[in-house]
């Protein structure tokens, strides 16, 4: 990671003197750090943060008067840009669903070693700086996009992907393809997707059983073409039709084996993904939770990223991680949009805290345990049986969403500049992080 420019200014917030005094030895060490202040109470933190204005707060989760977590909530209501890193005795998932709700940035178990605790101010810091010099970039992408909203996206890939698994993107992507095939009638063609390799589930989900898959065009990505594409695809009654993965885990070698003379399993990735595009007006891909080269590629050229998470502390933080790093690899905040699959399941965490955490969701999809188990065994979507109205309903929002987000989206330029070192770098610890 590179050094800061500037000194990373921290304040202590701890009602006791010797940790208080400890952190600050601990951080002492480090040139590019300076403990600016420290307080005893959460009402001191408050008003400390209010007139230091740090970057990076630390704060103990049980102090006297205002706790940590109440102190937390506060500052990141006034002071959305400061980072705060909460500290416990207690290591709890409750604590950290707590803290992680009220806007803290990360949360460390006492006492942290001095090397994790550096390396975590480091991080949170620069996660900062990299997500301010973003913002002027994507208003003016905004205003840019305005000018055409109104044009027919054609052609476009939306990627569904998952940082955690078991959250149900799989459910998302086939329920939201064939509720777009429905509301486009006969006008527009959706086109489908498995790109989850090795363990794709879509053709259960749909039950569909062909011979063929993407395995077929393995050995011919240099010289493909749309009808040979779509003659690798197999179609579902609702009108969409659908690139299988690979019958066997082991077929999937030769997509995801490097070759460099052909630029390697991203590249290949890509000679399929774009005559798809050129094929349909819509592909929807469903893609697996490990990132590599081929979950890289359809991350990139996708018009729109739905990320799918489930009202769980593991898919939240998984998103953050996400969302985080991604600004790395030089997405504009306007390509990535939230989707809360079983938003109302009883999980001790609303959607309003976890939108607060992340990012406002374009679409929240109730949970129906029952229906989504029924769906899955019988290979029926979700929103072809008439008991789940209410899901069919938010699957037509998010279908509504996900047009409009296309639409305002359609400035984006077709193809890709070759990749700098910074960017390759950046991919390398993204695929390090979530991998």
């Amino acid at each position: 990671m590179q050094q800061s420019t500037e000194t990373i200014r921290v304040l202590i917030v701890d009602d006791v003197a010797e940790t208080r005094e400890n952190l600050r030895k601990l951080l002492s060490f480090d040139p590019d750090i300076e403990v600016i202040g420290t307080a005893a109470t959460g009402e001191q933190g408050i008003q400390l943060a209010r007139e230091l204005r740090p970057h990076v707060i630390l704060m103990d989760i049980n102090l006297p008067g205002i706790d940590g977590i109440s102190a937390t909530q506060k500052i990141v209501n006034e002071m959305p840009a400061a980072q705060i890193i909460i500290l416990s005795v207690q290591s709890e998932s409750g604590y950290m669903r707590k803290a992680m709700a009220a806007g803290a940035r990360d949360f460390l178990v006492k006492p942290p070693s001095g090397d994790e605790l550096v390396g975590t101010i480091r991080r949170v810091y620069h996660i900062s700086k990299e997500q301010a010099a973003r913002i002027a970039p994507s208003a003016a992408a905004v205003e840019q996009v305005a000018q055409v909203r109104k044009r027919v996206a054609m052609g476009h890939m939306v990627t569904v992907f998952a940082p955690k698994g078991g959250v149900g993107s799989t459910t998302v992507a086939t329920n939201l393809a064939i509720t777009l095939q429905r509301q486009f009638g006969t006008e527009k063609k959706v086109g489908v997707f498995d790109a989850s390799l090795q363990f794709g589930d879509v053709g259960v989900m749909l039950n569909l059983q062909s011979n063929r898959s993407v395995a077929d065009l393995t050995a011919r990505t240099q010289e493909l073409d749309k009808d040979m594409v779509t003659s690798a695809m197999t179609s579902h009654p609702s009108g969409i039709k659908v690139l299988l993965c690979p019958p066997h885990p082991e077929a999937a070698d030769s997509l995801l084996a490097s070759d460099s003379e052909a630029g390697g399993p991203g590249q290949s990735m890509r000679s399929i993904t774009e005559m798809l595009r050129s094929a349909f007006d819509l592909v929807i891909v469903d893609t697996w939770s490990r990132v590599d080269d081929v979950t890289l590629s359809l991350l990139d050229d996708a018009t729109l990223i739905l990320l799918v998470i489930t009202p769980t502390i593991p898919a939240i933080k998984s998103a953050r991680l996400f969302l985080d790093v991604s600004f790395k690899l030089g997405y504009p905040r306007e390509k990535i949009c939230l989707v809360i699959n079983h938003a109302d399941r009883k999980t001790g965490l609303r959607v309003d805290q976890i939108e607060k955490a992340l990012m406002p969701a374009i679409a929240h999809i109730p949970y129906d345990e029952r229906a989504g188990l029924s769906a899955a065994n019988r290979g029926i979507p979700l929103i072809a049986d008439e008991r789940t109205r209410t899901l069919a309903q938010s699957f037509a929002r998010l279908a509504q969403s996900t047009m409009e987000k296309i639409q305002e989206l359609t400035i984006i330029e077709e193809g890709e500049e070759e990749e700098d070192l910074e960017s390759e770098a950046s991919r390398r610890l993204l695929g390090r992080i979530l991998g």
